[in-house]
């Protein structure tokens, strides 16, 4: 379909609209509304996690700081005290 002007975009949205209503009223005429799952049903459900947790770890604990981590000798700390 090759939709020439914003009037019969309009017009075919309004229209794509209606049938899914349609089918939406169908079906729930047929099967009946839906529900939430049971107890049994919601335990049988298995979602897998996220797979690499001692990356981030290990990323923190070793890399992160090596460019930040100093090593302050007693002198830099006496001027850094005085300043304080």
């Amino acid at each position: 379909m090759v939709i020439a002007n914003i009037k019969e975009l309009q017009s075919y949205v309004e229209q794509q609209k209606k049938l899914r209503a349609d089918e939406h009223r169908r079906r729930v005429l047929a099967n009946g509304m839906c529900g939430g799952l049971t107890d049994k049903e919601y335990n049988r459900i298995v979602v897998r996690q996220k797979s690499n947790f001692a990356k981030g770890r290990k990323f923190t604990h070793n890399r992160m700081w090596q460019d930040h981590h100093k090593v302050y000798n007693v002198k830099q700390l006496e001027i850094i005290k005085k300043t304080l």
